[in-house]
């Protein structure tokens, strides 16, 4: 049955072949199997033009208690409303190139956790607003000697305390309390089972109790994996391997969405077992290709998938990393 899901899914995902330049023509694609089938929503995001409107992408999705949807940009943050139009956005060297986002909900309103790997820190800022509260650069009292720091992934506890993957860099992830006061760091570089070969993405692990951290282990041999820890950074064991490149996770009730930069989601359970695979790219020469325009983008077909969030109907967003900035709207069937 697992594989007869599967083969289904590949088959869905793969018609029609339409390119999204002539997106007024273009027909919702379904993809995914059982319990994990969804529609595309064919120009979603586009101008009245059909022009993508947030420049290249290389970052995140979250969305807010109202429904709406942040993705970030190399430009900064774009905030969508569900029907697919830009109702504000965050824009300039404060906001721009944030690599990962979570947002929370906090006694004084909703607050974007971000990690700016070119800009070496994290930061955290108000979803309305915009302004700015937390900045962490490298902590220092950390007492190491890097000569990167590059974050890529950042997540924040129920109590507050944010953890900040150095995943481009020395691979530790550094761990804060709600201030932003340092407090300890764990995890090394390296491809042995308790190592991380690059740290790219993470989340916290609602599932199960108490909470604990899921981390993509992107570039990990042979094929990527996650991992578990918990939140004092012990080791708790590899979750699921064979990935390809995971991106990052994003948890919804028992499901997890796992973007592969070489151009699929994969969904999976409580177990983590696959239940489905979504806009799997056939083309070796197209799946984790920055490069392709958006008059080659094909519909229901990912190229670089590397962010994606769940509404509270189980919709999924999901960003491609893109030249031209993809961000696809895909519509749980019930």
């Amino acid at each position: 049955m697992k594989i007869s899901c599967l083969f289904l899914t590949a088959c869905l995902a793969l018609s029609p072949l339409v390119s999204a330049s002539a997106a007024d023509k273009v027909q919702p694609v379904r993809m995914g199997c059982g319990l994990m089938t969804f529609d595309t929503v064919p120009g979603w995001g586009l101008s009245p033009e059909g022009k993508s409107q947030i420049g290249p992408t290389h970052g995140s999705v979250v969305i807010d208690k109202a429904g709406n949807i942040y993705t970030s940009a190399d430009a900064g943050v774009f905030v969508f409303s569900p029907d697919g139009k830009v109702i504000r956005r965050f824009v300039g060297d404060q906001y721009s190139r944030i690599h990962d986002m979570k947002i929370v909900a906090e006694a004084d309103g909703e607050f974007i956790y971000g990690a700016r790997n070119a800009n070496a820190e994290g930061i955290k800022f108000n979803s309305e607003s915009g302004q700015i509260v937390l900045k962490l650069p490298f902590p220092k009292e950390s007492g190491l000697d890097l000569k990167q720091f590059a974050p890529t992934a950042i997540t924040v506890a129920s109590n507050g305390d944010i953890f900040l993957s150095d995943g481009y860099a020395s691979n530790h992830i550094f761990k804060f309390d709600k201030t932003g006061k340092y407090l300890k760091h764990f995890g090394t570089k390296g491809n042995e089972m308790q190592q991380f070969n690059t740290a790219h993405g993470m989340c916290l692990d609602t599932r199960y109790e108490p909470n604990r951290l899921l981390i993509c282990d992107r570039n990990h041999e042979p094929k990527g994996r996650l991992l578990h820890y918990s939140l004092e950074g012990e080791f708790i064991g590899e979750v699921i391997t064979g990935l390809g490149m995971p991106t990052s996770v994003a948890v919804h009730g028992d499901y997890v969405s796992v973007p592969d930069l070489k151009g699929r989601v994969v969904i999976l359970d409580k177990t983590n077992t696959i239940m489905a695979v979504l806009g799997y790219n056939p083309d070796p020469a197209k799946g984790g290709n920055y490069g392709i325009p958006q008059e080659q983008w094909v519909e229901g077909i990912f190229s670089g998938t590397h962010g994606s969030y769940w509404d509270k109907d189980g919709n999924l967003y999901v960003q491609d990393w893109n030249v031209s900035g993809r961000i696809i709207k895909l519509v749980r069937v019930k």
